[in-house]
């Protein structure tokens, strides 16, 4: 697996499992009925933020990334990061690669720290992912999210100083 700058034309492959994911409404706070468009604006960032691709040897891409400041000002120290994994290639490692890799290119970048600001409880595969690679749950907004099986859970914001 090979991870690399995501370009305008990896959106037309990255749109379908994004928008699968996201319409499902169980992983991310977006507006389940978030267009191809704004979609676009939201996860393909310019510099200095940064967009990333995981592809096999063939190219096919696996899983993205986006990694940004996640606060402004004063707290611009702080880096957070999305991922998304093409559900047909879930259990693969495209996640740990995609969160090692934002976590590297963080450091690289000069940032302090990594939160994550809303990791719904229930996604329990992501959770533990980001526990093994050194987060910690510093809290949960109780009910902060309306899970389409599960009722309304709780929104965990992790973190790890790099």
């Amino acid at each position: 697996m090979r991870i690399r700058q995501a370009t305008d034309e990896d959106w037309s492959v990255v749109w379908p499992f994004f928008h699968e994911i996201v319409a499902a409404g169980e992983t991310f706070t977006y507006p389940l009925d978030l267009g191809k468009d704004d979609a676009r604006w939201w996860w393909l960032l310019d510099p200095p933020n940064h967009t990333v691709v995981a592809v096999d040897d063939d190219g096919t891409v696996l899983g993205t990334a986006k990694m940004n400041n996640n606060h402004m000002g004063n707290g611009s120290h702080v880096a957070g990061a999305s991922y998304m994994v093409d559900p047909r290639h879930a259990g693969q490692g495209v996640g740990r690669a995609l969160c090692t890799y934002s976590l590297d290119w963080a450091r690289a970048s000069g940032f302090r720290a990594m939160q994550f600001n809303a990791v719904v409880e229930t996604n329990v595969h992501a959770v533990t992912l980001y526990g093994s690679l050194g987060f910690e749950i510093l809290g949960t907004l109780p009910e902060g999210f309306d899970h389409p099986a599960h009722g309304l859970v709780g929104l965990h914001i992790m973190h790890r100083r790099l």
